[in-house]
Protein backbone atom coordinates (compact mmCIF):
# COMPACT_ATOMS: atom_id res chain seq x y z
CA UNK A 1 0.00 0.00 0.00
CA UNK A 2 1.32 3.53 -0.91
CA UNK A 3 1.95 4.93 2.83
CA UNK A 4 1.20 8.64 1.59
CA UNK A 5 -1.66 8.13 -0.14
CA UNK A 6 -3.63 6.29 2.90
CA UNK A 7 -2.57 8.90 5.36
CA UNK A 8 -4.06 11.49 2.49
CA UNK A 9 -7.29 9.27 2.91
CA UNK A 10 -7.58 8.89 6.89
CA UNK A 11 -6.96 12.73 7.24
CA UNK A 12 -9.76 13.52 4.28
CA UNK A 13 -12.55 10.94 6.00
CA UNK A 14 -11.30 12.16 9.32
CA UNK A 15 -11.82 15.91 9.13
CA UNK A 16 -15.12 15.57 6.80
CA UNK A 17 -16.37 13.36 9.67
CA UNK A 18 -15.17 15.96 11.88
CA UNK A 19 -13.63 13.63 14.19
CA UNK A 20 -10.32 15.39 16.01
CA UNK A 21 -7.12 13.16 15.84
CA UNK A 22 -6.87 12.26 19.80
CA UNK A 23 -10.31 10.85 19.01
CA UNK A 24 -9.33 8.79 16.56
CA UNK A 25 -6.13 7.51 18.09
CA UNK A 26 -8.54 6.52 20.88
CA UNK A 27 -10.51 4.37 18.87
CA UNK A 28 -7.36 3.00 16.85
CA UNK A 29 -5.57 2.37 20.28
CA UNK A 30 -2.79 4.59 19.38
CA UNK A 31 -1.14 7.97 20.37
CA UNK A 32 -2.54 11.61 18.31
CA UNK A 33 1.15 11.51 17.19
CA UNK A 34 0.92 8.15 16.17
CA UNK A 35 -2.37 9.29 13.85
CA UNK A 36 -0.17 12.33 12.43
CA UNK A 37 2.66 10.26 11.33
CA UNK A 38 -0.38 8.09 9.86
CA UNK A 39 -1.92 11.03 8.03
CA UNK A 40 1.89 12.15 6.95
CA UNK A 41 2.69 8.59 5.76
CA UNK A 42 5.63 8.54 7.69
CA UNK A 43 3.50 5.25 9.47
CA UNK A 44 2.84 2.02 7.63
CA UNK A 45 -1.03 0.98 8.77
CA UNK A 46 -1.55 -2.10 10.41
CA UNK A 47 -4.13 -5.24 9.02
CA UNK A 48 -6.03 -4.39 12.51
CA UNK A 49 -5.93 -0.54 12.45
CA UNK A 50 -7.23 -0.86 8.39
CA UNK A 51 -10.06 -2.31 9.74
CA UNK A 52 -11.04 -0.50 12.56
CA UNK A 53 -10.39 2.40 10.00
CA UNK A 54 -13.03 0.93 7.85
CA UNK A 55 -15.53 0.74 10.87
CA UNK A 56 -15.01 4.34 12.13
CA UNK A 57 -15.79 5.61 8.37
CA UNK A 58 -18.66 3.29 7.92
CA UNK A 59 -17.00 1.68 5.00
CA UNK A 60 -15.80 -1.79 3.67
CA UNK A 61 -11.96 -1.92 3.73
CA UNK A 62 -12.08 -2.22 -0.67
CA UNK A 63 -13.59 1.46 -0.49
CA UNK A 64 -11.56 2.73 2.36
CA UNK A 65 -8.34 1.86 0.13
CA UNK A 66 -10.16 3.22 -3.70
CA UNK A 67 -8.30 6.40 -3.92
CA UNK A 68 -9.75 6.98 -7.03
CA UNK A 69 -13.62 7.74 -5.25
CA UNK A 70 -14.99 11.46 -4.16
CA UNK A 71 -16.30 11.82 -0.15
CA UNK A 72 -19.66 13.23 -0.27
CA UNK A 73 -21.01 14.36 2.83
CA UNK A 74 -24.60 12.99 3.89
CA UNK A 75 -27.35 13.66 6.63
CA UNK A 76 -28.04 10.30 8.01
CA UNK A 77 -31.57 11.70 8.97
CA UNK A 78 -32.67 12.50 5.32
CA UNK A 79 -33.74 10.57 2.82
CA UNK A 80 -30.88 10.43 -0.44
CA UNK A 81 -30.96 9.76 -3.78
CA UNK A 82 -29.21 6.66 -4.32
CA UNK A 83 -25.07 7.34 -5.02
CA UNK A 84 -23.24 7.15 -8.07
CA UNK A 85 -20.60 4.49 -7.44
CA UNK A 86 -17.74 7.20 -7.96
CA UNK A 87 -18.80 8.88 -4.45
CA UNK A 88 -18.37 7.44 -0.98
CA UNK A 89 -21.03 8.40 1.67
CA UNK A 90 -20.29 9.62 5.14
CA UNK A 91 -22.99 10.01 7.17
CA UNK A 92 -23.15 13.19 9.48
CA UNK A 93 -24.24 11.99 13.14
CA UNK A 94 -27.70 13.08 14.44
CA UNK A 95 -26.22 14.66 17.58
CA UNK A 96 -24.16 16.67 15.11
CA UNK A 97 -27.37 17.26 12.99
CA UNK A 98 -29.28 18.64 16.46
CA UNK A 99 -26.57 20.82 17.95
CA UNK A 100 -26.28 22.36 14.07
CA UNK A 101 -29.73 23.07 14.18
CA UNK A 102 -29.88 24.34 17.87
CA UNK A 103 -26.94 26.47 17.74
CA UNK A 104 -28.19 28.29 14.59
CA UNK A 105 -31.51 29.01 16.00
CA UNK A 106 -29.79 30.24 19.03
CA UNK A 107 -27.83 32.81 16.64
CA UNK A 108 -31.00 33.65 14.92
CA UNK A 109 -33.17 34.38 18.22
CA UNK A 110 -30.14 36.66 19.05
CA UNK A 111 -28.93 38.40 16.05
CA UNK A 112 -31.00 36.96 13.08
CA UNK A 113 -33.18 40.20 13.76
CA UNK A 114 -30.14 42.77 13.20
CA UNK A 115 -30.08 44.21 8.80
CA UNK A 116 -26.42 42.78 8.11
CA UNK A 117 -27.42 39.19 9.21
CA UNK A 118 -27.53 37.63 6.30
CA UNK A 119 -26.69 34.15 5.22
CA UNK A 120 -22.95 34.66 4.60
CA UNK A 121 -22.57 36.53 7.85
CA UNK A 122 -24.41 33.16 9.69
CA UNK A 123 -21.69 31.03 8.00
CA UNK A 124 -18.56 33.13 8.90
CA UNK A 125 -20.71 32.92 12.61
CA UNK A 126 -20.51 29.00 12.82
CA UNK A 127 -17.11 29.20 11.67
CA UNK A 128 -15.56 31.07 14.62
CA UNK A 129 -17.78 29.31 17.44
CA UNK A 130 -16.20 26.47 16.04
CA UNK A 131 -12.77 26.67 15.17
CA UNK A 132 -12.29 29.42 18.52
CA UNK A 133 -13.46 26.57 20.61
CA UNK A 134 -11.48 24.02 18.95
CA UNK A 135 -8.34 26.04 19.61
CA UNK A 136 -9.48 26.96 23.29
CA UNK A 137 -10.53 23.69 23.90
CA UNK A 138 -9.71 21.14 21.24
CA UNK A 139 -12.96 19.84 20.58
CA UNK A 140 -16.46 20.99 18.17
CA UNK A 141 -18.92 22.82 19.06
CA UNK A 142 -20.95 21.58 15.74
CA UNK A 143 -18.97 20.12 14.24
CA UNK A 144 -19.22 21.32 10.37
CA UNK A 145 -16.83 20.60 7.59
CA UNK A 146 -16.30 24.12 6.25
CA UNK A 147 -14.77 24.67 2.72
CA UNK A 148 -12.54 27.58 1.96
CA UNK A 149 -14.01 29.76 -1.27
CA UNK A 150 -13.55 33.35 -2.40
CA UNK A 151 -16.23 34.04 -0.08
CA UNK A 152 -14.71 32.88 2.86
CA UNK A 153 -15.05 29.43 4.81
CA UNK A 154 -18.53 27.93 3.80
CA UNK A 155 -20.22 24.63 6.13
CA UNK A 156 -21.21 22.36 3.37
CA UNK A 157 -23.97 20.44 5.82
CA UNK A 158 -25.68 23.87 5.93
CA UNK A 159 -28.01 23.94 2.77
CA UNK A 160 -29.36 20.23 4.02
CA UNK A 161 -30.04 20.82 7.69
CA UNK A 162 -31.35 23.93 7.06
CA UNK A 163 -33.99 22.72 4.24
CA UNK A 164 -35.27 20.40 7.26
CA UNK A 165 -35.36 22.89 9.41
CA UNK A 166 -37.88 24.83 7.10
CA UNK A 167 -39.97 21.62 6.18
CA UNK A 168 -40.00 21.19 9.89
CA UNK A 169 -41.17 24.70 10.42
CA UNK A 170 -38.25 25.38 12.91
CA UNK A 171 -37.21 28.24 10.89
CA UNK A 172 -38.56 30.17 7.14
CA UNK A 173 -36.54 31.82 4.41
CA UNK A 174 -36.62 35.50 3.64
CA UNK A 175 -35.07 36.68 0.43
CA UNK A 176 -34.55 40.67 1.59
CA UNK A 177 -31.83 43.55 0.32
CA UNK A 178 -29.40 44.83 2.77
CA UNK A 179 -28.79 48.54 1.14
CA UNK A 180 -28.74 47.42 -2.29
CA UNK A 181 -27.67 43.87 -2.72
CA UNK A 182 -29.64 40.95 -2.38
CA UNK A 183 -29.61 39.04 1.27
CA UNK A 184 -30.85 35.80 2.09
CA UNK A 185 -32.37 35.98 5.73
CA UNK A 186 -33.90 33.53 8.00
CA UNK A 187 -36.17 33.93 10.54
CA UNK A 188 -36.86 31.58 14.22
CA UNK A 189 -39.96 30.19 14.73
CA UNK A 190 -39.17 28.71 17.76
CA UNK A 191 -36.20 28.97 20.53
CA UNK A 192 -33.43 27.21 20.47
CA UNK A 193 -33.13 23.84 23.18
CA UNK A 194 -29.42 25.16 24.87
CA UNK A 195 -29.94 22.21 27.06
CA UNK A 196 -27.52 20.30 24.69
CA UNK A 197 -24.42 22.78 24.98
CA UNK A 198 -22.05 23.18 28.01
CA UNK A 199 -21.56 25.99 29.36
CA UNK A 200 -18.19 26.89 27.96
CA UNK A 201 -19.72 26.44 24.16
CA UNK A 202 -22.39 28.97 25.19
CA UNK A 203 -19.82 31.22 26.28
CA UNK A 204 -17.51 30.79 23.23
CA UNK A 205 -20.62 31.54 21.24
CA UNK A 206 -21.45 34.69 22.87
CA UNK A 207 -17.94 35.58 22.57
CA UNK A 208 -18.42 35.23 18.83
CA UNK A 209 -21.98 37.32 18.73
CA UNK A 210 -20.09 40.14 20.83
CA UNK A 211 -17.17 40.42 18.92
CA UNK A 212 -18.40 39.72 15.18
CA UNK A 213 -22.08 40.03 14.82
CA UNK A 214 -22.08 43.76 13.85
CA UNK A 215 -20.07 42.88 10.73
CA UNK A 216 -21.79 43.18 7.23
CA UNK A 217 -21.01 40.14 4.98
CA UNK A 218 -17.98 42.07 3.07
CA UNK A 219 -16.39 42.80 6.43
CA UNK A 220 -16.67 39.60 7.99
CA UNK A 221 -15.62 37.81 4.31
CA UNK A 222 -12.63 39.99 4.58
CA UNK A 223 -11.63 39.60 8.29
CA UNK A 224 -11.91 35.19 7.88
CA UNK A 225 -9.41 35.73 4.60
CA UNK A 226 -7.01 36.70 7.03
CA UNK A 227 -7.54 33.83 9.75
CA UNK A 228 -4.91 31.08 9.41
CA UNK A 229 -6.93 28.29 8.40
CA UNK A 230 -8.53 29.86 5.86
CA UNK A 231 -5.24 31.16 4.49
CA UNK A 232 -3.73 27.77 4.69
CA UNK A 233 -6.68 25.69 3.15
CA UNK A 234 -6.70 25.03 -0.50
CA UNK A 235 -9.48 26.57 -2.54
CA UNK A 236 -12.48 24.04 -2.77
CA UNK A 237 -11.08 21.92 0.08
CA UNK A 238 -12.01 21.58 3.75
CA UNK A 239 -10.27 24.11 6.19
CA UNK A 240 -7.79 21.91 8.84
CA UNK A 241 -9.27 22.63 12.14
CA UNK A 242 -5.82 21.48 13.27
CA UNK A 243 -4.43 24.82 11.72
CA UNK A 244 -5.66 26.88 14.97
CA UNK A 245 -2.81 26.23 16.81
CA UNK A 246 -0.77 28.67 14.10
CA UNK A 247 -3.28 31.69 14.37
CA UNK A 248 -1.65 34.91 15.03
CA UNK A 249 -3.61 37.95 16.50
CA UNK A 250 -5.90 38.88 16.91
CA UNK A 251 -7.63 35.39 16.10
CA UNK A 252 -5.88 33.51 18.12
CA UNK A 253 -8.15 33.04 21.93
CA UNK A 254 -5.95 30.95 23.31
CA UNK A 255 -3.13 32.01 26.04
CA UNK A 256 -0.76 29.68 25.71
CA UNK A 257 1.29 30.76 28.54
CA UNK A 258 -0.65 29.07 30.30
CA UNK A 259 -0.14 25.38 29.10
CA UNK A 260 3.16 26.02 29.05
Amino acid sequence: MDKIKVGERIKQLRERSAITQQKLGDFLEISRSAVVQLERGERKVSGDELVKLSQVFNMSVERFLDFQKDVEVILNDTKTRKQEHSQIRISVPQGRIEKFKEALLYILNKVGSKPNIGETVIYKLLYFIDFDFYEKYEEQVIGATFIKNRYGPTPVEFKKIVEKMIDDEDMTKVDSKYFDYPQTKYLPLRKADMSKFKANEIEVIHDVLNKLSDMNATQISEYSHNDVPWLAAEEGKPIEYETVFYRTLPYSVRDYEEDV
